[in-house]
């Protein structure tokens, strides 16, 4: 599960998934992406659960980079709590994801079988994504 190491602030508001992503929107590493189509928090777990549908599918070869880091932390108050006493304790950790986000990238393996792990692993999110090439979405060509 991926969490930061240490951050500046405990408890962080709720914020607006509002707008387009104008970062993190083109495939940078590998030669394939796939890409939010809507906006979403990500959780640890389901970023957690995509990266191992795609390493296993592709059996260790390639490679792959996770283009999105949990660094905001969501708070729950214990169960049967009356309201008010502050704010609720971290309980875990997601994503802020937007519409053009890259999630995640492959490289070293032929379009068939990346699209086939970017399949399984859009499975396990809970938004709709889309498959991508670095063609596509204008990333630096070497």
């Amino acid at each position: 599960m991926l969490l930061p190491k240490r951050v500046k602030h405990r408890r962080v508001q709720r914020g607006r998934l509002k707008g387009k992503a104008t970062r993190g929107n083109k495939v940078a590493y590998g030669d394939y992406g796939l890409v939010a189509l809507e906006p979403a928090w990500i959780t640890s777990n389901q970023i957690e659960a995509a990266r191992v549908a795609m390493t296993r599918y592709i059996k260790r070869g390639g490679q792959v980079w996770i283009d999105i880091f949990p660094d905001k932390p969501i708070t729950e108050k214990p169960a049967e709590t009356r309201m008010g006493s502050g704010k609720g304790s971290p309980e875990y950790w997601v994503a802020v994801v937007k519409p053009g986000r890259v999630l995640f990238e492959i490289a070293g393996v032929d379009r068939a079988l990346a699209a086939e792990a970017m399949r399984l692993a859009a499975n396990k999110l809970p938004i709709k994504c889309k498959f991508v090439t670095k063609e596509e979405l204008g990333g630096e060509q070497e």
